[in-house]
């Protein structure tokens, strides 16, 4: 843990597993990307493009660790936005998967989007301080326009549903977006950028999608970390490190040391 009165939160996206990548298969890249993870210790670790074979390893692995979630394609089928969660620091109170469409309460393709995508949230608790948040993590599509805008707009639609009690909030995810798009701009004008407000920023590139090209540049930031009022952000970081001149996903994972706010 971060310290008494401070959470880490991280959001990676871990791409699926596949053993048609080569040397970035899942079986040559999973126990460095368990290390990361181990490494930096988060409280709470939202992943994307998660297939239920690689929830079950990191939950072997990760023994502090629980997890809940719902495929994209319903149940246990498909990608999952699945949230971790220190089983001693909390308590899931409630939690649910959505879909980003027209039909959010079954399995669909919203719009113009390529696959079906979806956002899964919980209400944590907290066992020491008794404090409370709302964590949300999805995942955009990565070619409809119109998907993401609309989106974008579901997902502030239900964080606002839901947290009746204006408690903190956690919005995490890979939204295939770069900060000047005008979905991440609204999002950022109702929550804020947790790189922006963080008190520290962690040397490093602001990109987060790297695609396993260890000798060149990242190529854009789509992986992000918002929160509300509620949040003060400490330190903001995007972690690069590699073994072998490898990286154990083609996404870099986002980690925010942050406190939820006191009434």
């Amino acid at each position: 843990m971060a310290g008494e009165n401070s959470l880490q939160v991280m959001s990676y996206n871990i791409k699926y597993a596949t053993e048609e990548d080569g040397e970035n298969s899942w079986s040559k890249r999973k126990d460095h990307l368990k290390d990361l993870i181990s490494s930096y210790n988060p409280d709470i670790l939202g992943v994307q493009e998660a297939r239920q074979s690689q929830l079950q390893f990191l939950e072997e692995q990760l023994e502090d660790f629980s997890y809940f979630g719902t495929g994209r394609e319903g149940g246990e089928k498909g990608l999952f936005n699945a949230i971790f969660y220190r089983k001693e620091l909390f308590e899931v109170s409630g939690q649910a998967t959505f879909w980003l469409s027209k039909t959010p309460l079954e399995p669909s393709i919203g719009w113009d989007a390529s696959y079906k995508r979806i956002c899964t949230y919980g209400f944590l608790k907290h066992t020491i301080t008794g404090e409370k948040c709302w964590v949300f993590n999805t995942h955009f599509d990565h070619q409809g326009k119109q998907a993401v805008k609309e989106s974008a707009e579901l997902i502030i639609k239900q964080i606002v549903a839901v947290n009746t009690g204006n408690d903190p909030v956690i919005l995490m995810g890979d939204f295939n977006l770069e900060p000047e798009d005008l979905p991440v701009q609204y999002l950022a004008k109702i929550l804020n950028d947790s790189r922006k407000i963080s008190g520290k920023v962690t040397p490093g590139p602001e990109e987060t999608f790297n695609a396993y090209e260890f000798d060149e540049e990242p190529i854009g930031r789509f992986d992000y970390i918002f929160v509300n009022e509620k949040v003060e952000v400490l330190n903001y970081a995007v972690l690069t490190e590699s073994n072998e001149e490898k990286y154990p996903s083609d996404h870099f994972p986002v980690l925010v040391k942050l406190v939820l706010k006191k009434e």
